[in-house]
C-alpha cells in the first residue's frame, strides 16, 4: 500500500454524503465481512505485523493484503512503517478499533451460548477489576438497568430508510459467507446473520416488529426468491421460527426465537458503533428508545460476575488458542 493512499482520520468521525448510504449500511458494509472481524479481533488480541496474521489465519495473502488496506483506508488499523530497508510494517489498531470492544465482546458471547460446538475456540473474557471470567450483560445507560430486545423501541432518523441502510459492501463477498459454517467456522452464525448485505437488513427488519414474507419483500424491497433465501437460512440456524396462522393457512409469520432475540446485544452495540463514527448531514439513522426510561437508548455493557460498568481496558482477552491474556 502506496504511503501517499488517503484515509480517513481515526480520530474524527466520517462525514456521509446527504441522501447516500447511512450510517447502519455504511457501518454493516464493512464489519459484514468474516476476515474483517478476524483481522479486528486479533488486532485487538495483540497481533501487529503481516507474517503475524498469516501465520494465524487460514487466510491468502492477496485477501490479507486487501483487508489491511481496507481497515487502514477506514481508519481501523494505523500502518507504522518500522524499517526501511528493506520496508517493513506493522498495523496499530486506532481508537476506532478500540471501541468495538463491546461489538467483539457480544459476538463471543453469543457465539459461546447459542452455538456451543464453537465455543471452544473462542477466547476467556476475564475482568480485571473482579479477577473473574464474565460474559458482558447489556442495559441501559441513561437508568442502568438491564434491556433486552423487548424492552427496547426503535423509528427511523432523518436519514434512516430501508433503502439507505442495505449494507454498501466494501468487499467481494465469497459464496461460503452466506453459509452458517462460515469462512473459518470462528463466527458462523454471525456471519449468517452480517456476512450478507440482505440478511443483516432483514435481521433489523424483524427486530422491528416485521414477521410476514410480503411486509420484508416490501420493505427491504428485494426479489422474492432472495427473501424466501434468507428466510430459510434463519429459520435454519434458529434466529427465527415459522409459526403458521391458525385463521389463514397460507400466511405464515416469522418471529424471532429466544435465539434470535439474544443478538440483539450485538446489533445494538453496533449501531451505536456506527452513530460514533459515521454522520450523516440529515441526523441519525436510528432512534433507539429504552420504554422503561422513556430515553433515548444507548447500550452499557457490564460484569456478569461483580456488577459493575465493562471499560476496554479494564478486560482482559485470552485467546482459545494461545491462553495468553490482551487487554483490549
Amino acid at each position: 500500500m502506496a504511503n501517499s493512499e488517503v484515509v480517513v482520520n481515526p480520530d474524527e468521525r466520517t462525514m456521509l454524503e446527504a441522501g447516500g448510504t447511512n450510517a447502519i449500511g455504511r457501518t454493516l458494509g464493512l464489519l459484514g465481512d468474516e476476515w474483517t472481524l478476524l483481522i479486528i479481533q486479533h488486532a485487538l488480541w495483540g497481533l501487529r505485523r503481516y507474517a503475524q496474521f498469516i501465520e494465524a489465519l487460514p487466510i491468502s495473502n492477496s485477501t490479507l493484503t486487501s483487508r489491511l488496506a481496507l481497515l487502514t483506508r477506514e481508519g481501523l488499523l494505523q500502518r507504522h512503517v518500522y524499517q526501511t530497508n528493506p520496508l517493513r510494517a506493522e498495523y496499530l489498531p486506532t481508537v476506532r478499533t478500540r471501541s468495538l470492544w463491546p461489538v467483539m465482546l457480544s459476538i463471543w458471547e453469543w457465539e459461546r451460548h447459542w452455538v456451543p460446538e464453537h465455543s471452544e475456540k473462542l477466547p476467556v473474557m476475564r475482568h480485571l477489576t473482579c479477577g473473574k471470567d464474565f460474559a458482558p450483560a447489556m442495559g441501559c445507560k441513561s437508568c442502568g438497568t438491564l434491556a433486552d430486545a423487548r424492552d427496547v423501541g426503535a423509528h427511523w432518523g432523518p436519514s434512516g430508510s430501508w433503502e439507505r441502510s442495505v449494507p454498501a459492501a466494501t468487499t467481494r463477498r465469497r459464496s461460503d459467507a452466506d453459509s452458517p459454517t462460515g469462512i473459518s467456522g470462528m463466527f458462523p452464525d454471525t456471519m449468517a446473520i452480517y456476512g450478507n448485505r440482505w440478511s443483516s437488513a432483514l435481521m433489523g427488519a424483524a427486530f422491528r416488529g416485521l414477521t410476514r414474507f410480503n411486509e420484508f419483500e416490501t420493505a427491504l424491497s428485494a426479489p422474492p426468491t432472495l427473501i424466501a433465501d434468507r428466510l430459510r437460512l434463519f429459520v435454519s440456524i434458529g434466529v427465527l421460527e415459522a409459526v403458521e396462522n391458525l385463521g389463514r393457512s397460507d400466511w405464515v409469520q416469522y418471529r424471532l426465537t429466544k435465539k434470535g432475540r439474544a443478538f440483539f446485544p450485538v446489533t445494538a452495540s453496533t449501531l451505536h458503533w456506527a452513530d460514533r463514527w459515521f454522520e450523516s448531514p440529515e441526523g441519525p439513522a436510528l432512534v433507539l428508545t429504552h420504554r422503561s426510561c422513556g430515553q433515548d437508548f444507548v447500550p452499557s455493557f457490564g460484569c456478569d460476575q461483580c456488577c459493575t460498568a465493562l471499560a476496554g481496558a479494564d478486560i482482559e482477552i485470552v485467546p482459545a488458542s494461545t491462553g495468553q491474556g490482551a487487554a483490549t
